[in-house]
């Protein structure tokens, strides 16, 4: 509820901003684990596709924006983008992009222990330990970054179609 008594509403603090020393910090990581996803084998197209589903189970609009468009730009397909979400429910995803999205959904909420091991049991029959390990330092990574622009309402602007 907005009180005049109380003042003007303020627009939420773009934290990135406010605070640069520690959003460097964060994008260095994300530099980090991309060189780390690549050194392991982990193509451009699952690493998007592990943005995009952390991000949708986040709710983060900013990351999804940015993502859809990172994982169009490195090949990923829009049928196989838009049964992300379902992607259980599909045969449209190989084993090896199955066992990585497992575990970033359990990176992303890891309250269950009993379906973390099952993931993880699965993860160890279809990728490398540093595949297993690149895959969860991405979902970690984009968990970071979807909690940056959510708490900061970073708004996802119209694109020009061209």
């Amino acid at each position: 509820m907005n009180d005049a008594a109380a003042g003007p509403v303020r627009k939420r603090v773009f934290i990135d901003k406010q605070s640069p020393r520690a959003y460097h910090a964060l994008t260095e990581t994300a530099e980090a684990v991309r060189a780390v996803a690549a050194d392991a084998g982990l193509d451009r197209t699952l690493v998007e596709l592990i943005n995009l589903r952390v991000s949708q189970i986040n709710g983060c609009a900013y990351c999804l924006n940015v993502h859809t468009r990172a994982a169009v730009r490195a090949g990923e397909t829009t049928q196989r983008l838009g049964v992300l979400a379902a992607w259980r429910d599909t045969e449209l995803f190989t084993a090896r992009e199955r066992a990585a999205l497992a575990l970033a959904e359990e990176a992303t909420e890891p309250a269950n222990a009993a379906v973390q091991e099952s993931a993880y049991d699965a993860a160890r029959q279809a990728l490398t330990d540093d595949e297993i390990s690149a895959a969860i330092w991405v979902a970690i990574t984009i968990n970071a970054f979807n909690r940056v622009s959510i708490m900061s309402k970073h708004p996802v602007r119209v694109i020009p179609q061209q």
